[in-house]
């Protein structure tokens, strides 16, 4: 299902003026996804806070969430079926650029200043949408992309592995194709290799300078969370697992 509509993403921005290359496709899918896979994140968390009895606020205001602004559902019928489909009536065009370049991404901005410190969710938001611009000239060609990213799921191991996998291989076919963005495209099986003979430890802080779709330091977190550091597959204490998610990996790009 990610194949398919990634090549069907990819050319809907084919399409578009504002993107001229595989990098474009890549960094202009990867906001888009970015913004879906946070929203099925809250959700999880709203649902197991309600679960415990707990309640749960937003880190996004309401205005500013997938199910409000990118894809309002209705339900509709079909077939004597009843269905629930993106409301026809979501922002597109001109109206739907207008709210993502005047308000969205404004709003996403902002969370780096606001945000407590460097380790929370709140401020990798921002950090990303500073570095960020929506590229998508045509809001009609942005309306057929959310739509169709709308449509995955993130909410479990396979489905996170698959798109992984995905987007790594989209990174090595630019580099195959001879274009920015893929020439220092490093093989799974490899990393794998290299972090097993640098050898890191808990407590090792782990920096990738060009940390693209972040295999470097998904291996090192693999390696560091059943490697023999940690007693040949005997758990990490509480303490460790703090400092493994919270203090141990840095990346740039």
């Amino acid at each position: 299902m990610f194949e398919q509509t990634f090549k069907n993403i990819d050319d809907i921005l084919h399409k578009d003026a504002g993107c001229g290359s595989e990098l474009d496709y890549v960094e202009q899918t990867s906001w888009v996804l970015f913004l879906k896979y946070l929203d099925d994140l809250e959700r999880d968390r709203a649902t197991s806070a309600e679960l415990t009895g707990k309640s749960y606020t937003p880190i996004i205001d309401q205005e500013y969430q997938w199910s409000v602004w990118a894809a309002p559902k209705i339900k509709v019928e079909r077939a004597g079926s009843e269905r629930v489909e993106v409301d026809h009536n979501a922002l597109t065009g001109d109206d739907l650029l207008d709210f993502v370049n005047g308000k969205l991404f404004p709003y996403l901005k902002k969370f780096k200043l606001s945000a407590e410190n460097a380790d929370t969710i709140e401020y990798k938001i921002g950090e990303i949408f500073s570095e960020l611009k929506n590229r998508i000239q045509s809001g009609y060609n942005l309306r057929e992309v959310i739509n169709r990213i709308d449509e995955l799921r993130f909410r479990t191991h396979a489905e996170k592995h698959e798109m992984s996998h995905l987007y790594e291989d989209k990174i090595k076919n630019m580099g195959n194709a001879g274009r920015n963005g893929g020439e220092y495209y490093t093989p799974r099986p490899l990393i794998t290799t290299i972090v097993k003979v640098v050898d890191p430890k808990i407590g090792d802080k782990i920096y990738d300078g060009a940390v693209g779709s972040a295999g470097f330091l998904c291996e090192a977190f693999d390696y560091l969370k059943s490697g023999p550091s940690t007693g040949s597959g005997s758990g990490l204490s509480t303490k460790e697992w703090e400092t493994l998610q919270k203090r141990t990996f840095y990346g740039k790009e």
